[in-house]
């Protein structure tokens, strides 16, 4: 089930080109094994506690490694107002696409 918040791995990388905030709601040990440049870490259970480091007046595109944490994220942020987005298909449909991560040697860990 698709919505208008789901963002295919091109168009999410064209928001962050244009502005847009890209956080990375998984656990540590998935970020070291390899994450979107650029991105912020803020594990999907302290994105609470944390929501004030994000700007509410700049896009936000969360992102994890399938994409239905990162749903959750952006859904809870468009209840509160932010222009949020979900990378649909997550870290393996960017890696998927052929797009970039971290390190270069860096891998889609399994949660």
């Amino acid at each position: 089930m698709s919505t208008e918040e789901d963002v295919s791995p091109v168009r999410a990388a064209e928001l962050v080109r244009e502005g847009a905030q890209l956080v990375d709601v998984r656990t540590p040990a998935e970020v070291e094994a390899g994450r979107i440049e650029g991105s912020l870490h803020i594990e999907l259970e302290r994105l609470p506690e944390q929501a004030h480091e994000l700007d509410p007046e700049r896009p936000v595109v969360f992102y994890c490694r399938s994409g239905q944490r990162s749903a959750m994220a952006s859904g809870a942020f468009r209840a509160a107002g932010f222009e949020a987005y979900n990378l649909d298909g997550g870290l393996l449909a960017w890696v998927g696409g052929g797009l970039p991560i971290e390190p270069e040697d860096g891998s889609v860990a399994h949660h």
